[in-house]
This record gives structure tokens, C-alpha cells and sequence, in this order.
């Protein structure tokens, strides 16, 4: 989890602290992607012990095997049902699981944060900047939220780019810690919904 986040913490009306949470709770469906079962462990596992997957992300389980992945998996079934969590994976088929999508929602700030990953055949051709645009209107329309906050490692320059690009403000840096413990020093990002949508509008179609 990373601690401090998000920066800015605009206490939401109750009526939108429980539709976010009706909204996480009813979520099936994240563009291609369908929510994780218990028995997707083995190919998150395969798709999550790629290097080039597992070493920005520092909310992985670890150690990283199939038993914690199942746990993992399990633990965003829990936080779904309480309206604060949603897991998506992109079934590629045949036990070939070829992106994921881990939602972390805080509904008293309406606000979320999204990590995730795609495997390394789909590294490099626009797909990850799409998808992650897509998955920002995504959070801001289907969950109501007012508010996206990203972290990302001092050393992650591609998302670090990637954010600055999309208009995301940078608003510090805080401390990330790994399930094992461990922590790690992150860059935040936020980006509020009207402004979100704005540049969705003036963007050339």
C-alpha cells in the first residue's frame, strides 16, 4: 500500500460514499478485461512472473507464486464486496491471461488509483497509453469518482511519461510499501474529473 495518498482528500457527501460503492460492488466488465476469479491464479502468476511485468509494480504479492497469487486474487474479491477494490485480468483464452487491472478505491475521498499490467508482446505499440485513457474515463464515469491519484517508482520513466502526457499534475512523493514489508520511494499523480474530461473533449478524434 502506499501511504499519504491521495494528496488531495476532498471529503465526498454520503450518497456518493455509497453509490461509489454500489458502483465497485455491481462492476463486472473494465473495457476487454473481466473481473479475476480464484482459478485465474496460474495465469496471473505466469503473466505476473514476466520481469518485465512484475518490476514497476510494488503491490504485488511476495514472494510471488502461485498460492499468493491466489490469495491476491481472493483479497480483491473481499475488497470488492465492500465497494474498495476491483481486479480485472484480459482472458486471452486457453489459461492465457495477458493484462490485469488492480482498481483501489477510497469511496469517503471519491477517489481511485489503478496499477496493472500487459505482457511484453503488447509492450511498445500504444496499447498500454489507450488502455490506461480508457480505464481513467472508465473510473471517473462507471465509478463516480472525482478524483484519480497514480504513483510510480523514481526509476519508472515509461509511466512517468506517460502521465505527464496525459496532463496528470505531479504532487510530490510519498512511501510505497510491498506486501512483503519492503518499501519503495513513489512519484503521485492526480487528476481531477472535470479537468479529465475537458481534455477528453479537445482531443482531435
Amino acid at each position: 500500500m502506499t501511504e499519504g495518498i491521495p494528496i488531495t482528500r476532498h471529503p465526498a457527501p454520503p450518497e456518493q460514499v455509497e453509490r461509489i460503492r454500489a458502483a465497485v460492488r455491481e462492476a463486472e466488465q473494465l473495457n476487454d478485461s473481466r473481473l479475476a476469479r480464484p482459478d485465474d491464479a496460474e495465469g496471473l502468476y505466469a503473466l505476473l512472473s514476466e520481469p518485465k511485468v512484475n518490476a514497476p509494480i510494488y503491490s504485488l504479492p511476495r514472494p510471488l507464486n502461485v498460492g499468493n497469487v491466489r490469495k491476491f486474487i481472493e483479497d480483491h474479491v473481499a475488497q470488492q464486496a465492500r465497494g474498495e477494490g476491483l481486479l480485472f485480468v484480459r482472458d486471452a483464452g486457453g489459461g492465457q491471461i495477458m493484462g490485469y487491472s488492480d482498481i483501489q478505491v477510497w469511496p469517503e475521498w471519491a477517489a481511485g488509483e489503478i496499477a496493472g499490467g500487459l505482457h511484453p508482446s503488447l509492450h511498445s505499440k500504444g496499447s498500454g497509453t489507450q488502455g490506461a485513457a480508457q480505464t481513467f474515463t472508465w473510473m471517473f464515469e462507471a465509478l463516480h469518482l472525482n478524483l484519480i491519484c497514480e504513483t510510480a517508482s523514481l526509476e519508472n520513466v515509461i509511466t512517468q511519461r506517460m502521465l505527464d502526457g496525459m496532463g496528470f499534475h505531479r504532487m510530490g512523493q510519498v512511501t510505497s510499501r510491498r506486501p512483503d514489508g519492503t518499501t519503495r520511494e513513489s512519484l503521485v499523480w492526480e487528476m481531477g474529473r472535470d479537468e479529465w474530461s475537458a481534455a477528453q473533449r479537445s482531443r482531435p478524434s
